[in-house]
């Protein structure tokens, strides 16, 4: 494994500065962090934009137009999730020990957003290699719901032939991640007071009615859904709230429901589904309930084919780079590469360090992975964007 003309000492340098700026997200405040990714980029000859969906929640562009021929996309994530609590030191000061460095967001997703800056670096300054155009594209809100994708998508920008995520994969090939839906669920009942019960209709045995409908919706009907990546979809309960006095009977309940799709299911499809679930409570049992609301999610799924150019020399790349089993394997959780997706983009997620320890206290990315990951990156768009592409 070779990974000449990175700079390893600039990464680590990178990474620091990015970890330091805190982009814990609520509330997200990238701004800051993505001023930072211009100013490397705009050194290294890129054009830079800006595009803010609220204050503060800002994305940057970074474009190089050379020659002619496809446009390929690096993208990852400028917030994190909290620091929280139970850490062995500042989330937001870069630490080095054994073979690894610490910090919030050292892999998720900062670690592999400094990778990509670093490709991009060494691909401006080679460009008698390729013809095309690259662009690094890092987005606000990703955590919660992917606003700044959304908002990025929404904003009508040129069609994206090819994009590589960034996220943690241990530097693996993901072709595939799972969406999600999450409704909340008004269940309804009559107030009375605890000791007639009798006088009302109680919100939360009704709730409980349906919860079993959902339970036996998941094993009977949703779980059979498999995809040979992601695996099954799924259908649970996350949160519960009925009640507001202790002696009164409850008039409503509100369910949230986490609904996992696989590719190729269909959102609309799976919306339907959910209604017909309650319109069933209704009729077998009873049960007033409606979705008042629809949670704020990363999206939908997606998957590019295995067979597809981008998936091959992602595969290519990760093993000429020290990863041994390449992939394609599938996200069981959501990212940004399904919106892509929507502008033609054919894609793959690819990034160092490892989901395990993604959102937890002490988040680590091995350096080997870290380094590494620059150079994968470097490889893909190098194989995406051919010279003779030029004609």
């Amino acid at each position: 494994m070779t990974t000449s003309n990175v700079d390893s000492v600039r990464m680590k340098q990178n990474l620091t500065a990015l970890v330091a700026i805190n982009t814990e997200n609520p509330p997200g405040r990238e701004r800051e962090a993505a001023e930072c990714v211009a100013g490397w980029l705009e050194e290294a000859g890129f054009d830079l934009s800006f595009s803010e969906y609220a204050p503060g929640r800002t994305n940057v562009t970074a474009v190089l137009r050379n020659g002619s021929g496809p446009c390929f996309a690096f993208n990852t994530h400028l917030d994190v999730v909290p620091a929280g609590e139970g850490w062995t030191q500042d989330p937001f000061t870069l630490t080095e020990r054994e073979g690894k460095l610490y910090g919030r967001g050292a892999c998720d997703a900062k670690g592999p957003m400094v990778a990509m800056i670093e490709a991009l670096r060494l691909l401006s300054a080679q460009r008698d290699g390729w013809s095309g155009t690259l662009m690094g594209v890092f987005t606000a809100d990703e955590e919660v719901a992917s606003e700044g994708a959304k908002h990025y998508v929404r904003d009508a920008p040129p069609a994206i032939d090819f994009a590589v995520i960034g996220e943690p994969t241990s530097n693996a090939t993901f072709s595939a991640h799972k969406g999600s839906l999450r409704p909340r669920v008004r269940v309804k009942g009559v107030s009375a007071h605890s000791g007639t019960p009798e006088l009302g209709v109680n919100a939360i045995y009704s709730a409980a009615k349906l919860l079993g409908l959902v339970e036996e919706a998941h094993h009977q009907q949703v779980r059979c859904r498999c995809h040979p990546l992601v695996g099954n979809a799924s259908l649970t309960v996350t949160r519960v709230h009925g009640g507001h006095a202790d002696n009164v009977v409850p008039e409503s309940c509100e369910l949230l429901l986490d609904r996992r799709m696989v590719p190729g299911e269909d959102e609309a499809a799976v919306k339907a589904e959910l209604q017909q679930l309650l319109q069933t409570a209704q009729t077998r049992y009873g049960v007033e309930a409606e979705i008042v609301a629809w949670q704020p999610t990363t999206g939908g799924a997606t998957e590019t084919d295995s067979a597809e150019a981008i998936v091959q020399a992602s595969l290519d790349a990760c093993r000429r780079y020290g990863q041994p089993d390449p992939g394609p394997f599938g996200f069981q959780g959501g990212c940004d590469l399904v919106h892509f997706r929507t502008l033609g983009a054919k894609g793959v997620v690819i990034g160092p360090g490892s989901l395990a320890v993604a959102h937890k206290p002490d988040e680590f990315v091995p350096i080997e992975e870290f380094i590494a990951a620059a150079s994968i990156y470097r490889a893909i768009a190098l194989a995406m964007l051919p010279v003779e592409a030029a004609s």
